[in-house]
């Protein structure tokens, strides 16, 4: 059960900002990484590059940046097709997404937390695909734990769980009434 507010996260839109009203002629690149073997299992990898200029004035900016530039950091980051909403029809572009900020965290911009917004609604993602909801149901509703049910009926309804399931929450609620 994921137990953080994703309100104390970054995004990675404000990391990017941040990144280039430090470092105005910066990049940030992006590279698909994603195999053929990968898109078989519905796979996208994306690599981001953190570059800067040797020199910081503007007759470093030019066509040939990145002969004249080091690479300041890297990140990696993948998504599964049809893992949450997003995932749906966005995969590659969240894969993208989170790799813009693991690498804009490991050049120093992460915000007050190292993991991004987005990241950790990733993690909730996976906690609500993975959490035995009708399980824990059944345990609270044998303890007539009334609270408890209410508790896991509100966290299933954040987490976006199946309509049938959010039912069957209700229900072990009514019958755990003592």
């Amino acid at each position: 059960m994921a137990s953080f507010n994703l309100a104390d996260y970054e995004t990675v839109e404000e990391r990017i900002k941040r990144f280039y009203t430090d470092n105005p002629e910066g990049r940030i690149i992006t590279k698909n990484q994603t195999k053929a073997s990968d898109r078989e299992k519905g796979i996208w990898i994306v690599k981001a590059e953190i570059w800067l200029p040797l020199k910081h004035d503007e007759a470093t900016v030019n066509a040939r940046f990145l002969e004249d530039a080091y690479l300041k950091s890297t990140g990696l980051a993948f998504e599964i097709d049809g893992q949450g909403m997003a995932n749906k029809t966005s995969a590659l572009e969240n894969a993208e997404t989170s790799a813009i900020g693991r690498a804009l965290a490991n050049a120093g911009y992460s915000g007050n937390k190292r993991a991004s917004r987005e990241e950790m609604a990733k993690v909730a993602r996976a906690d609500a695909v993975q959490r035995d909801w009708l399980g824990e149901a059944d345990k609270l509703a044998l303890t007539y734990d009334v609270d408890g049910l209410r508790l896991l009926y509100t966290d299933a309804v954040a987490a976006k769980v199946a309509p049938a399931v959010l039912e069957q929450i209700k229900a072990n609620g009514s019958a755990a009434k003592p």
